[in-house]
C-alpha cells in the first residue's frame, strides 16, 4: 500500500469519526432539550396543580355558603329562624333544656339509657323539653362563624331532624331516638351522618317517616340545612354556660351529678335531679 493510499485511509477514518461524533453530540443536545422541556412541563403542571389545590381549598364550601342562605324553619318551631324547639304538654309548668350534638357518643349513651324515661316524663306532662342542637363535633364554632373540618354529619343530621320536626314533634323525638340507637349511631370518628341515604335509612325505622316523600325530599335537597346552622349558632351563643353535650338546664341551672359538672347518665340520677329542680 502506498503512503498516499495510507494517508487517504487515515483521512477517511478521521472524517467518519468526526461525523459520528457530531451525530452523537446532536443526539445528546436533543436529549438534553427534551429533558429540560419535560422538566419545565412537570414544574408548570405541579405549579398548576398546587395552584388549583389552593384555589379549591380556599373556595367557599357548601356549608360555608349556607351560613348566609335564607333559613327555612320547620313546622313546630318558634323564635328567630325557628330555633326555639319546645316539645311537650302546654300544661307542663317547667321546661328542661336539652343540649345535644347528633354525633355525640355520650348523648347516644344517655338516650339509650335514659331516653325512654325522658319520653315518659314528657308524655305525662312532668315537664316540657327545649331542644338545642350543636354541631361542634364537626369542628364548627358558628358563634364565631367558623365551619370546621372534622366532618359534616352533625350538621346534616340536624337538618334531617328538622325535616322530621316538620312532620311532627313525635316524629322528631322518635327519629332522634333512632339516630342515637346502638344500631345506627356511628363511632364519633365515623362521619356516617353526612350521607343522606344513611339518614333516610334510619328514618325508615320511624313509622311517620318511613317512605315519607316529603321528608326524604327535604333531606336530599338540604331544605333545612341553613336552619341546622342557625340552630348550631344558638347552641354556641347560649347563655346557660353550656360548652359540651349532653347538658341539661332547668330554672337557669345545669343539672349535674358532681362538682366536675358531669351530666346525669342513669335513670336514678336524672330523676333525682329533675325532681329537685321541679320543686325549686
Amino acid at each position: 500500500m502506498s503512503k498516499r493510499n495510507s494517508q487517504s485511509s487515515k483521512n477517511a477514518a478521521r472524517e467518519r469519526l468526526r461525523v459520528e461524533r457530531e451525530k452523537q453530540a446532536k443526539r445528546a443536545k436533543v436529549k438534553r432539550q427534551v429533558i429540560v422541556a419535560c422538566s419545565v412541563v412537570a414544574v408548570l403542571a405541579a405549579a398548576g396543580g398546587i395552584g388549583y389545590a389552593v384555589v379549591q381549598a380556599n373556595k367557599p364550601g357548601y356549608w360555608e355558603d349556607e351560613k348566609s342562605a335564607k333559613v327555612v324553619a320547620p313546622a313546630n318551631t318558634t323564635g328567630t329562624d325557628g330555633t326555639t324547639v319546645v316539645i311537650g304538654k302546654s300544661t307542663a309548668k317547667k321546661t328542661l333544656k336539652v343540649y345535644e350534638d347528633p354525633r355525640c357518643p355520650i348523648c347516644a349513651q344517655f338516650e339509650q339509657t335514659v331516653g325512654s324515661t325522658v319520653k315518659k316524663d314528657i308524655d305525662d306532662g312532668k315537664f316540657k323539653i327545649q331542644y338545642i342542637g350543636g354541631t361542634f363535633i364537626d369542628g364548627d364554632s358558628l358563634g364565631k362563624g367558623q365551619i370546621g373540618s372534622r366532618g359534616e354529619g352533625s350538621k346534616n343530621a340536624m337538618s334531617a331532624m328538622g325535616a322530621a320536626l316538620n312532620v311532627s314533634p313525635e316524629a322528631f323525638l322518635e327519629y332522634k331516638t333512632a339516630l342515637y340507637s346502638t344500631k345506627w349511631h356511628p363511632e364519633e370518628t365515623a362521619d356516617k351522618f353526612k350521607n343522606d341515604s344513611y339518614l333516610i335509612e334510619v328514618a325508615d325505622t320511624v313509622p311517620a317517616l318511613k317512605n315519607n316523600k316529603t321528608f326524604q325530599d327535604a333531606v336530599k335537597s338540604g331544605k333545612y340545612d341553613a336552619w341546622a346552622l342557625a340552630m348550631s349558632k344558638t347552641f354556641d351563643t347560649n347563655k346557660d354556660g353550656v360548652t359540651g353535650t349532653p347538658s341539661f338546664v332547668m330554672n337557669g341551672k345545669m343539672l349535674t351529678t358532681d362538682s366536675n359538672g358531669n351530666p346525669p347518665m342513669t335513670v336514678a340520677d336524672f330523676t333525682s335531679l329533675v325532681d329537685a329542680a321541679l320543686k325549686a
